[in-house]
């Protein structure tokens, strides 16, 4: 049932946040250099692909992000540290940028090809509430809750569903269309975004039943 204060409405199940009108679908960082490290990555991919037929149909709004990287010549110390962390480099000579804006790499896998009537969002961040024009995007079109597929949990998912909140809106996590590449780091994610209480989480089959309800 969906409560309300001082005409503020809130929404208190998964049926109420799917209404298109209030959520956005954000199909996290799917790209072909990011699917291709990760273990398990095509069921992810086929269960989004689930998720995104499920919101096109129901016409709400898509959005996908992209994790980008910038020539060497604009990367500073942050990007250079952590481009040396993750391609386990000591010097930073001899990191290189794998995702420059027109690499195959970056591309979105094609089975999840976005359409032109959906958003894409390229950030250097993990959060996609950072460095975006993401959350203006969301209020600008009265968006109020979002719910997340993608890659990975662990690295960009967990910060982007924690940040949702401190920026207004409700998460929703769909875990079973959530890819990662370390076990133990996304079961410490999924405990912590549990712990906390914010994130409402559910799975591929109860996103597209509460879809059909809210319809």
């Amino acid at each position: 049932m969906i409560r309300s204060r001082d005409g503020i409405e809130i929404p208190t199940t998964l049926r109420e946040w799917c209404d298109p009108r209030r959520m956005a679908l954000v199909v996290y960082d799917m790209q072909v250099g990011i699917c291709r490290q990760v273990e398990g990555a095509a069921a992810i991919v086929e269960r989004t692909g689930i998720v995104l037929e499920a919101a096109r149909s129901a016409s709400m709004r898509v959005a996908f992000t992209r994790h980008l990287s910038l020539p060497k010549t604009w990367m500073g110390a942050t990007q250079l540290r952590t481009a040396m962390a993750w391609q386990r480099r000591d010097n930073p000579d001899a990191v290189q940028p794998w995702f420059l804006r027109d690499a195959d790499a970056t591309r979105i896998v094609p089975e999840l090809a976005p359409r032109a009537d959906e958003a894409i969002f390229d950030k250097l961040t993990m959060s996609a509430f950072d460095s975006t024009a993401f959350g203006f995007a969301l209020r600008d079109c009265g968006v109020r809750a979002v719910a997340l597929t993608g890659i990975a949990m662990e690295i960009g998912i967990e910060p982007t569903v924690r940040q949702a909140t401190d920026n207004g809106f409700v998460a929703v996590v769909i875990e079973d269309a959530c890819g990662f590449g370390n076990r133990e780091a996304r079961d410490r994610s999924m405990a912590t975004l549990r712990f906390l209480g914010e994130a409402i989480v559910t799975d591929v089959a109860g996103f597209r039943d509460a879809l059909a309800d809210a319809g």
